[in-house]
């Protein structure tokens, strides 16, 4: 019989060592996959994991494919630290890019100065806006803030698929959903490094991710808003006989969420795309949910954690140039890594031990 017992202490080695063993056995597990469905393991690793990054232009895609999952796996960060589900990030995404998209199309001729912050602040208002409708009516009539931030995804994805389809349009478009392209102000430019010139798509966005997960990693850990957090989604009954308010804190951690969402949205879109569509978002929303437990919910770990799965992106794209292997893949690694992680966690919390069944052990328990 298999019993499990909660820990009383979790050994930093264990933590550590989690995310480790959780993507050698996706690796293991991916290489099985390939051979059954007839690819050489090795050869398909290489693409998947190597090839990607053979070139140093490749170095800075691979951060630029990492940004938006930086960005929004900081936010997210926060809301699971406090035991808030918020599974909407990609609508709160989208929600960033058509709010900032708003500012773009509507103020063209601002200088960069000007229209820069302006689409910054509007994306963060836009992500906050669509986060608060889950957060407040999980505070005022506790409802399931998994379902409603999941649901409102899809009414902003069809939001944002009615504006480039309708009012937004682009007349000299074709007929094609899109919107005007941004002016060079409302862009946000590749960096140029010296001796080096342009390295890849690298752009100052990716600055901004660090950064953020830089400063999200000391508000978690160094301030005291942050072990407020902490304590709510470690022991919330300590947390609230301490005065700790657990509705403030669920709107604060979802406002910080979608906020981080939000600038996602409008970096990505700023910075690669340069005029609304209606994907502005490849799955980042879910995807950083991945990223976000990869790095053991840690902000700077979040880094890392970003460049992996990014990794695994721009290889599932290698692989299915390079190789003909489907694009599914990639999103089974995904699943799998997913996975690994939780039943991780699972044994991080809990020990795991085998009792034999019989009249013995039933003596003993009594």
């Amino acid at each position: 019989m298999i019993s499990m017992t909660p820990r009383k202490h979790i050994p930093l080695s264990l933590t550590l060592l989690t995310p480790a063993v959780a993507i050698f056995l996706t690796l293991a597990v991916g290489a099985a996959i390939f051979g059954l469905l007839g690819f050489s393991p090795l050869d398909s690793l290489y693409t998947f994991f190597v090839a990607p990054i053979s070139r140093p232009d490749q170095i800075g895609d691979l951060f630029v494919k990492a940004c938006p999952l930086i960005i929004t796996a900081t936010g997210l960060v926060f809301c699971f630290r406090a035991n808030v589900w918020n599974i909407g990030a990609e609508g709160q995404l989208i929600f960033g890019a058509i709010f900032s998209g708003w500012v773009a199309l509507n103020f063209p001729d601002w200088p960069s100065i000007t229209l820069m912050p302006a689409m910054v602040l509007a994306s963060i208002i836009g992500g906050i806006c669509w986060a608060m409708i889950p957060a407040l009516l999980k505070v005022r009539f506790n409802t399931n803030e998994i379902l409603v931030s999941l649901m409102l995804t899809y009414v902003a994805a069809l939001l944002i698929d009615w504006l480039v389809r309708g009012p937004w349009r682009d007349p000299m478009s074709f007929g094609f959903p899109l919107t005007k392209s941004y002016s060079d102000a409302g862009l946000i430019h590749r960096i140029d490094l010296p001796l080096i010139g342009t390295l890849g798509q690298l752009h100052w966005g990716v600055v901004g991710a660090l950064l953020l997960a830089i400063v999200g990693g000391f508000v978690l850990s160094r301030t005291i808003s942050g072990f407020q957090i902490k304590v709510m989604g470690d022991a919330p009954r300590a947390g609230r006989f301490a005065g700790f308010n657990p509705s403030l804190i669920t709107i604060g951690v979802m406002a910080i969420a979608g906020g981080a969402a939000g600038l996602a949205g409008m970096v990505e879109v700023s910075a690669s795309m340069g005029q609304l569509q209606p994907n502005v978002s490849f799955g980042y929303g879910f995807t950083a949910i991945i990223v976000a437990f990869l790095a053991r919910l840690n902000p700077v770990g979040v880094i890392f954690a970003g460049l992996i799965v990014a990794l695994a992106e721009l290889g599932g794209d290698f692989a299915q140039i390079s190789l003909g292997m489907p694009k599914v893949v990639t999103g089974v690694f995904k699943g799998i890594l997913l996975f690994m992680l939780l039943a991780g966690e699972t044994f991080n919390r809990y020990q795991i031990e085998w009792r034999r069944s019989g009249p013995q052990s039933a003596e003993k328990e009594q």
